[in-house]
């Protein structure tokens, strides 16, 4: 089989060239050839497209065809010299690579260069061809050649054209005679060409070797993609084009199928730039291999869906996924596109019959266009195979083997994190002023980005709007009636920080409704908190907010009890929210809660404030 369809084209006019010459009188009308650079569907477009040739090549030709498009062509030349010209030509990048050897059959009216039919010109000779801004060349001089002063005056006097080459050409068969190459192909080449297409994207269903109406769309898509006409029947060249860029890449990437049988993963995989180095269940690292800059984590855990969520919400916590970049998570799996200037990854993971499976590939930002192919063909090509996930037993490593094989995996941290609630329905949040001063970034929940409304200095308080709104379960309803003293209470708050991934109840009482020094408007609690726990809800019974848990202030000279804390009050809170537009929910007490109901309510209105540097 031909890899270049212009070959093929080469062959069957030579072909026919010899036949001319046995029948004898046909031979004058087969003497001369053209080498086809492009072919335009109108009379103005090939006009343009023929000026700008022009401007570069002495010798540009153009016919309308039977088929009605417009033919730029150079020449005419004896058939052999065509074929040079043609060599010479693609060699020196000048002309498309689809150009090919025409022997004139199909031209009927010239219409370049205007006033002449070049099919009467005399042969042409081989010369060095330059364009317009390239130092000239020496060419051999024949009759037909223009001088160099010629040329000159010629490209001098030429209009500005478009560049070099046109993004549409004609194909190098026809449809027809595509179709007939096509049926030489065997089985295993119709399939090899459906795993091209569908390795480059454009072809998702089963690889059969039978070109229905899915081969037929996808090769369209392949030829529209490539500047191509899109017949949805590929040429002799185009098939081979797919497949040869395809093997192009494999042997520059290394792409290896890769089955990870501890993980129950199968994936082509970029060897040259990646190797395999360690297990850490739920990850299996593949490092760089030499300086090449890209790493792999292949993903395997039992799970369900919450576990689905916390690996989302895990993920973007580590260093090498930036906050920066589109994040998508669905039902039952997620993507996350992450870069910025040190690093750039992409990570994907889906739950299936229990098991979450998925990857990461982590490169550096100059390696873009690699890594594009690299995730094209991970992509492609990724399956989770077997009932089994990685098993967290499978190694045990002290903590500092940990933390040497998770280099570069490093957790991102805030500089630090307290408790917020949420207070209105698009996802508004009170916290403590606290939380929010010297940050670079401020999130909820480690992942949605918020933005500073209103605050209040006096009280501590802070009011924050998520940049994308939210749809919280429970938004808390104040209670604007002073308490009574003694009333029990808890807090709900992130005591650790970060450490936890839902926040923990504390149970007090309201101890007083003024300050040690008698101060109005603070209430003082008997409960031991701890710093995470400052801005979170303190709440009553029956699940109202009497209002936010303040930063425990320090007082010089004095160290308090761990168990005094202060609150500031729900009239407070509402004050700071009416003036930024906001209209407060006022508690609806019905009765004392079950624990667990409590617990409940709590957990669903608070949030984790997290400020980063």
């Amino acid at each position: 089989m031909y890899r270049d369809g212009s070959l093929m084209r080469q062959f069957v006019f030579i072909l026919s060239l010899i036949a001319a010459i046995i029948v004898g009188p046909m031979a004058n009308a087969q003497d001369r050839a053209w080498v086809q650079i492009e072919a335009q569907q109108t009379l103005t477009q090939a006009q343009e497209r023929a000026r700008a040739y022009a401007s570069a090549f002495p010798d540009v030709a153009g016919f309308q065809m039977r088929s009605g498009w417009y033919a730029i062509v150079l020449g005419p030349y004896a058939p052999e010299d065509a074929l040079q010209r043609l060599a010479q030509l693609r060699r020196d990048n000048l002309i498309p690579n689809d150009s090919f050897i025409a022997g004139g059959a199909d031209f009927q009216q010239a219409f370049w260069p205007v006033g002449q039919d070049p099919s009467q010109a005399p042969l042409g000779a081989i010369t060095q061809t330059t364009l317009p801004n390239e130092a000239p060349t020496e060419a051999a001089p024949t009759e037909a050649a223009p001088t160099e002063a010629v040329q000159n005056d010629a490209i001098a006097s030429a209009e500005p054209a478009p560049p070099l080459p046109a993004a549409v050409t004609l194909p190098d068969e026809t449809p027809a005679e595509a179709r007939r190459s096509e049926a030489s192909l065997n089985r295993a080449e119709r399939m090899a060409l459906q795993e091209s297409l569908a390795w480059f994207g454009f072809y998702t269903s089963a690889i059969d070797g039978a070109f229905g109406p899915g081969t037929r769309n996808s090769m369209s898509e392949w030829q529209a993609a490539m500047g191509h006409e899109p017949t949805g029947i590929m040429t002799t060249a185009q098939r081979s084009q797919i497949v040869a860029d395809r093997e192009r890449i494999v042997a520059e990437l290394g792409l290896e199928l890769i089955t990870e049988e501890e993980a129950g993963i199968e994936i082509s995989l970029p060897m040259t730039l990646v190797e395999f180095d360690h297990y850490e269940p739920p990850f299996v690292h593949f490092s760089s291999r030499g300086d090449s800059g890209f790493r792999v984590v292949l993903i395997s855990e039992p799970g369900d869906r919450s576990t689905l969520f916390g690996l989302y919400d895990i993920l973007q916590t580590l260093a090498v996924v930036p906050p920066e970049g589109d994040r998508n998570r669905g039902d039952r799996s997620f993507t996350i596109e992450a870069a910025n200037t040190q690093v750039a990854s992409y990570s994907y993971a889906e739950l299936s019959g229990g098991l979450i499976k998925g990857y990461m590939l982590i490169w550096t930002p100059e390696q873009a266009d690699k890594a594009g192919r690299a995730l094209s063909a991970m992509q492609a090509s990724f399956k989770p195979v077997g009932k089994r996930a990685l098993d967290p037993g499978l190694i045990s490593l002290d903590d500092a083997q940990r933390r040497s094989l998770l280099a570069g995996m490093e957790v991102r941290r805030p500089r630090l994190s307290r408790t917020g609630f949420f207070v209105s329905g698009n996802g508004a949040v009170i916290t403590t002023i606290e939380a929010v001063q010297s940050c670079s970034r401020i999130t909820l929940n480690r992942e949605t980005e918020t933005s500073i409304t209103a605050t209040d200095e006096a009280t501590g308080l802070a009011l924050l709007t998520p940049k994308q709104a939210l749809a919280p379960r429970v938004i808390a309803g104040l209670e604007l009636t002073p308490p009574r003293i003694g009333t029990e209470i808890a807090v709900s708050g992130f005591s650790y920080e970060d450490a936890l991934p839902s926040p923990t109840l504390t149970f007090g009482a309201l101890e007083d409704t003024k300050g040690l020094a008698g101060e109005l408007g603070i209430n003082r609690l008997s409960l031991t908190a701890l710093p995470g726990d400052a801005g979170g809800p303190v709440i009553d019974g029956t699940g109202a907010v009497l209002g936010m848990l303040m930063t425990p202030q320090a007082d010089t000279g004095r160290v308090l009890p761990k168990e005094v804390a202060f609150l500031a009050t729900s009239a407070q809170v509402s004050a700071l929210m009416t003036r930024a537009g906001l209209v407060p929910q006022p508690a609806k007490r019905d009765g004392a809660l079950a624990p667990e109901d409590l617990t409940d309510l709590a957990n669903a209105m608070t949030v984790l404030v997290s400020c980063w540097e």
